[in-house]
């Protein structure tokens, strides 16, 4: 039988171990998005497209485990599941830090997605299961928060780890932090299973659905270098889609598919994970983008150029969780569609404000306030909307697949900001660049568009306790 967790944990401090395993996990994306420029000085004779696998590589691991891994933390058990994606985690990191090659680097990173898929799902599994119904939103909007946090803290963490020693510095780091919640994990988290048992996702499912993302990003991360309509490139995309479709006709057919389908029948975990993609597209692209505009055209300090993206982050700190109590009360969609709309502004700022000349308090700085607005009304609201309706014994493996969707939206954001750059040079950067802002405001307007198929709430659902919780968050 199943142990009654809220009243023998203690939910705050339990969400506090969770937070903090997850902050390493998002910390260690965006700390890698500043050290990025530092790994290709390391090995000068690689492409930007090969070095961006440093990146893809990890988000379609990433992608493709972390639904299988929710159904693990369901089987055996979430603390277990993720104490054991806590240890393969930072065990990966000293593996990065010593990699000697980019295939090597590539490998490690591979590795460190698998113990991020196996932590991830298990981490806000827990949170749902210590607290009661009334205040998960208000706790998924701090958890959520999180990883605010760690976009606010990465640009200036990795900038200042990268000039003081170098890239490998950004792995290492991640140590001290994994051990201390791997000692905390025992003595605060709950054990807890699945009420009924079911089987583990079809393997080959799994496997499909990683090499269909790795064709298509393949196809166009190598656009630019292979000739957009040569045969490898249109090959690459073309042969995704069609191992992409196996995968869905593979996943429709099968007892224990890779990724249960009878989910997305819920109208709000279908369209939040719809909302989900097309945002994170637009969120890594801006990131990423960032850096390198700030570094290469405005020729930054890598440490300024972390400083530079500090502000749009402290907004999400700040705002995130009292998002977190307005969508207890009004719903997610009414955040949801001003957010997206909120973060389109911003792109369009930068369309129409940034130069080459460097004038951050006018041009760079606006649009970070606006899209740290729209994150604060947007990410957090993503993942509740996804997963409050689910059944309990669901709510892992249908976090895991919001999380994967994440994942996939970060590939392509990648992939699409790499491919939209290309190799630019100083005199025609700012078309490059211009192409990339476009994206962020179809980013922000599409995750607008795909909010107003939520269902709106029957009625205030928020009582004052949980109000009042969300305003001393």
């Amino acid at each position: 039988m199943p142990t009654d967790v809220t009243r023998l944990v203690r939910p705050w401090p339990a969400l506090v171990v969770a937070s903090l395993a997850s902050f390493m996990v998002f910390l260690d994306t965006q700390v890698l998005f500043v050290a990025f420029g530092d790994i290709r000085a390391s090995f000068p004779t690689v492409s930007l497209a090969t070095m961006s696998w440093t990146l893809s590589a990890y988000t379609i691991a990433l992608a493709a485990a972390l639904v299988p891994a929710g159904r693990m933390a369901d089987r055996f058990g979430r603390r277990r599941t993720f104490m054991l994606g806590l240890a393969l985690f930072t065990l990966a990191s000293l593996l990065c830090a010593l990699a000697p090659t980019p295939a090597a680097l590539v490998g490690f990173r591979i590795v460190q997605a698998l113990g991020a898929a196996a932590l991830i799902p298990s981490a806000l599994a827990l949170v749902l299961t210590v607290f009661p119904p009334a205040k998960v939103p208000v706790a998924v909007a701090i958890w959520g928060s999180i990883s605010a946090l760690s976009a606010a803290l990465g640009p200036i963490v990795g900038a200042l780890l990268v000039q003081q020693w170098d890239w490998r510095a950004v792995f290492v780091a991640n140590l001290p932090v994994g051990l201390v919640a791997l000692v905390l994990a025992p003595r605060l988290l709950p054990e807890a299973r699945e009420h009924t048992r079911r089987a583990f996702p079809d393997p080959l499912g799994v496997l499909l659905l990683a090499g269909a993302l790795t064709l298509v990003a393949l196809g166009i991360v190598q656009g630019q270098q292979w000739q957009w309509w040569s045969v490898r490139t249109v090959g690459a995309i073309v042969l995704g889609l069609v191992v992409l479709a196996a995968f869905v006709r593979r996943t429709a057919s099968v007892a224990a598919p890779a990724i249960d389908l009878h989910l997305f029948n819920d109208p709000s975990f279908r369209w939040a994970n719809v909302a989900t993609a097309v945002f994170t597209i637009g969120f890594t692209a801006m990131f990423f983008a960032s850096i390198q505009f700030t570094t290469q055209v405005w020729a930054y300090s890598i440490v300024r150029a972390g400083l530079a993206m500090i502000p749009g982050p402290v907004v999400v700190v700040l705002l995130a969780p009292r998002m977190g109590g307005l969508a207890t009360r009004f719903g997610q969609r009414a955040l949801l569609v001003p957010g997206g709309l909120v973060y389109a502004a911003g792109g369009l700022w930068l369309l129409i404000a940034m130069s080459t000349t460097p004038h951050y308090l006018t041009e760079m700085l606006p649009s970070g306030l606006l899209a740290g607005l729209g994150v604060s009304l947007v990410m957090p609201q993503l993942i509740s909307a996804a997963v409050q309706h689910l059944p309990a014994d669901e709510r892992a493996v249908g976090s895991g697949i919001n999380q994967a969707v994440r994942q996939f939206g970060a590939t392509f954001g990648v992939a699409l900001t790499v491919a939209l750059l290309g190799t630019f040079q100083q005199t025609g950067a700012m078309t490059h660049f211009h192409h990339v802002w476009w994206l962020l405001v179809v980013s922000g307007a599409g995750t607008s568009a795909a909010a107003l198929a939520l269902p709106r709430p029957a009625h205030a659902v928020a009582s004052p306790e949980v109000v009042s919780g969300a305003e001393a968050a």
